[in-house]
């Protein structure tokens, strides 16, 4: 049995003329709209892997609505907006184990629950809560992948963006997300998701039109926020 932290930790930063909180858990609070986000949490991948001989602890589920329990409590929030690739595939909910089963309920019934499909859910049905393509809330679009050349707000998930820094001659990694004046791509959730480079030009190019790109994560207590393009030597 897999244990969750019993507080996530959160810190204030702002985009799109607003504030939210970033949290230690990887989950973004938006305080205006009393909503927990949250991208990518792939339930289901280990016994997805399992279906073709690839055995890992069967357990990633129950981490991964733990956390985002724990997230729930700590923000008090009303509402948790999932942004796609909420299921490793469509039949991941079929899949999940009692305990896994049994978290999601709770957590449904504890909050409003909207799933934005993603590329790897793209068919998901008879899941508790709204099932949408994507979402437009106070101005902002809510969707799995950043659309091209947009100004108009967005916060999308996919990229499971990681910043990579050297510190002391060592080399550290930490899931982030990433934020120009009009795009914000949120860091992967699931406990069993990997990252891509906070600076890699597939993720620069999905927050263009930017005059600047920044990292922010939780540590030390904080948002810290790292400037990632365009690269100062």
């Amino acid at each position: 049995m897999s244990s969750a932290k019993a507080s996530c930790g959160f810190a204030p930063f702002h985009f799109a003329g607003q504030e939210w909180r970033i949290g230690d858990s990887r989950a973004i609070h938006w305080p205006a709209q009393d909503a927990l986000l949250v991208a990518d949490l792939h339930l289901e991948k280990a016994s997805w892997f399992a279906q073709s001989g690839q055995m890992l602890p069967p357990y990633d589920s129950r981490e991964t609505l733990e956390r985002l329990g724990a997230a729930l409590t700590e923000t008090g929030a009303r509402k948790i907006l999932c942004l796609g690739d909420n299921f490793h595939d469509d039949a991941g909910p079929e899949r999940m184990e009692p305990e896994a089963a049994r978290l999601l309920a709770g957590l449904a019934a504890r909050a409003e629950l909207v799933w934005i499909t993603g590329n790897h859910d793209a068919g998901l049905a008879g899941i508790a809560g709204e099932v949408v393509e994507e979402l437009e809330i106070g101005g902002i679009a809510l969707r799995h992948q950043a659309l091209p050349a947009t100004d108009k707000p967005e916060i999308s998930g996919h990229y499971h963006p990681k910043l990579r820094l050297r510190l002391r001659g060592r080399g550290i990694a930490r899931p982030c997300a990433l934020r120009s004046a009009s795009r914000l791509i949120l860091p992967a959730f699931g406990a069993l998701t990997g990252g891509m480079d906070a600076a890699a030009p597939a993720l620069i190019a999905a927050m263009q039109p930017a005059d600047t790109i920044e990292a922010i994560t939780f540590a030390g207590g904080k948002a810290v926020q790292i400037p990632v393009w365009p690269r100062h030597t």
